[in-house]
């Protein structure tokens, strides 16, 4: 099975995270904050990953830490559950519609690390939740993960559409290149034998 466990331990958070790329979508999510926890519930439902995440942090500051290390502990984990990347699919994209709102989404599972971000959220807040760390924890995924992930708004107005259709599109975009080719299964999909 391709799965992992993250314990990352800073001065600033303590996170216990395990996730399996072969699961149903199960998530068992205590990030410390509602949104992200939401965010996260979404993302292993659309991935069809199986994910735990508890996170003590420092939330009375604020979210930044949790967040961005919370997607770097993900970004391990996703890096440690693909092993060597035989038989994946290794590219995928999706455009996911979110009422008024429009994502696109692609990825290369290259093992070079490159977020290209071109999303404008019209709101700082959504409840709580400061907009600008959508960006911070997917920037902490891809730089551990070791992806290239580019993210795109082509339309929206609604803050917590775009986040969510956010979430929503990297995960199905992320099962899709990380879902086995059974004609392929002993192969890494490059010229240069590794990823």
């Amino acid at each position: 099975m391709r799965n992992a466990e993250i314990a990352r331990n800073t001065a600033e958070t303590q996170i216990e995270l395990a996730m399996n790329l072969d699961g149903t979508g199960c998530a068992e999510i205590q990030s410390g904050c509602g949104f992200l926890d939401h965010m996260l519930t979404l993302l292993a439902k659309h991935s069809k990953y199986d994910l735990k995440v508890v996170c003590k942090g420092d939330t009375w500051v604020d979210y930044h830490h949790s967040v961005e290390d919370i997607g770097i502990a993900l970004g391990q984990a996703f890096h440690t559950a693909l092993g060597d990347k035989k038989g994946i699919e290794r590219y995928a994209d999706t455009y996911l519609p979110m009422d008024e709102t429009l994502i696109l989404s692609a990825v290369d599972i290259s093992g070079r690390s490159v977020l290209r971000y071109s999303v404008e959220i019209p709101t700082e807040k959504v409840g709580d939740f400061d907009t600008e760390l959508c960006e911070e924890f997917w920037q902490g995924f891809v730089r551990e993960a070791g992806i290239a992930l580019h993210i795109r708004m082509m339309d929206g107005t609604n803050s917590h559409h775009i986040i969510e259709g956010i979430f929503k599109s990297v995960a199905r975009t992320l099962r899709k290149a990380t879902s086995i080719d059974e004609k392929f299964r002993d192969e890494i999909p490059s010229t240069k034998g590794v990823l």
